[in-house]
């Protein structure tokens, strides 16, 4: 079976992900102060409405995260069909009610040889589709803290 497009260390890219929502969890209950909840759904739409999950969030706190583990391709190139996903996150947060505070929170992945973070190739690149009110955070494992890339300080 061909796995090249397999998580190395992880049984499923599925788990993986799921794993990484886990751990953000964590985050934004030690850190932030913050209990969300997994599978959060809100109405979202232009003209018309439908139920959408996001990876966590609170009604109560007004908050939603889409939570992203990528990582550079394995020969360092832009994982562009990840790069579309991120982009699909940005029209979901656009569409969501706007009195919620939208974070896109993604695991730290530095450039093998460039030295740049895959979130901040992203922000650099994609910035144009990052709309008002969303947050970009990076979360880095080794430190367990986040940097906080968007909106620019």
């Amino acid at each position: 079976m061909d796995n090249r497009f397999q998580r190395e260390g992880s049984s499923s890219n599925t788990r993986a992900g799921r794993e990484f929502e886990e751990l953000a969890q964590r985050y934004f209950l030690v850190r932030e102060g913050m209990s969300l909840q997994r599978g959060v759904s809100v109405s979202i739409g232009v003209t018309r409405q439908k139920n959408h999950k996001f990876d966590l969030g609170c009604h109560d706190r007004r908050i939603l995260v889409e939570c992203k583990s990528y990582k550079w391709t394995r020969g360092g190139n832009s994982p562009i069909a990840k790069i579309q996903s991120l982009n699909e996150a940005m029209l979901h947060f656009s569409v969501a009610p706007s009195h919620y505070q939208k974070i896109l929170f993604l695991e730290l992945d530095v450039h093998p040889k460039r030295g740049l973070s895959l979130g901040d190739h992203y922000v650099k690149n994609q910035g144009h589709l990052i709309g008002a009110g969303v947050e970009v955070w990076e979360y880095d494992r080794t430190a367990a803290d986040v940097r906080k890339l968007w909106p620019p300080q």
